[in-house]
């Protein structure tokens, strides 16, 4: 191995143990009261160090997103190619979206903050890059299933991207309620119930008549 291909490969190594650092901090504490200082004292390296990888915690924090969303995208498009009936699909989506929850919920909570924040428009171009080709790649594989729902007769003669919608909807909107719940009553965790149920209903409201 040459040596920039070591420097390389240092740098990657260097960047993770941040990303680690940093997915402990904010999962703990949350993203407001995070600091770069507290990653960094985490991560055994000085808040200069972490400057030379990230700009700010926005981008430290996106980084996060990004890459919880890349492993979503590429669970369910696993499941588009199993053999398994379009109901069991929606369902194998369902169960995935819970197991994301129950590993890391701060990071998907703040990843659905994101996605519809002003944060976004303070991204770098890189940075926005890959949030839209992950975004696009999970939207893809719920749709390529909905798609198979309705040419099967299935599901309703409705526009594959909404009823793909309503699912991604669903699971943000979910997930987001019912941590909003939660400032009222930490003891309790209604995520994966809910999501059953909606999912239950969801199902049954996408099939033909």
């Amino acid at each position: 191995m040459g040596i920039y291909e070591r420097k390389q490969r240092e740098r990657e190594q260097r960047r993770q143990e941040i990303l680690n650092a940093a997915r402990v901090v904010f999962s703990t504490k949350g993203f407001n009261s995070t600091t770069m200082e507290e990653i960094a004292s985490q991560a055994e390296l000085s808040p200069g160090t972490l400057y030379l990888y990230f700009k700010n915690k926005e981008e430290l924090h996106t980084s996060l997103s990004i890459n919880i969303l890349k492993f979503i995208s590429a669970q369910i498009n696993q499941v588009v190619e199993q053999g398994i009936s379009v109901e069991e699909k929606i369902e194998r989506f369902r169960d995935i979206f819970i197991e994301i929850y129950q590993q890391d919920p701060q990071i998907l909570i703040n990843l659905f903050h994101l996605q519809s924040g002003e944060t976004l428009h303070n991204l770098s171009d890189p940075m926005m890059g890959q949030l839209k080709k992950y975004s696009t790649e999970a939207h893809g594989a719920i749709i390529a299933v909905v798609k198979e729902g309705i040419e099967s007769g299935i599901f309703m003669e409705e526009h594959p991207v909404a009823l793909a919608d309503v699912i991604w909807a669903t699971y943000s909107g979910v997930v987001l309620w019912v941590d909003s719940k939660r400032l009222l009553n930490d003891q309790k965790d209604f995520v994966k119930s809910t999501l059953t149920t909606a999912f239950r209903i969801m199902l049954q409201g996408f099939k033909a008549g």
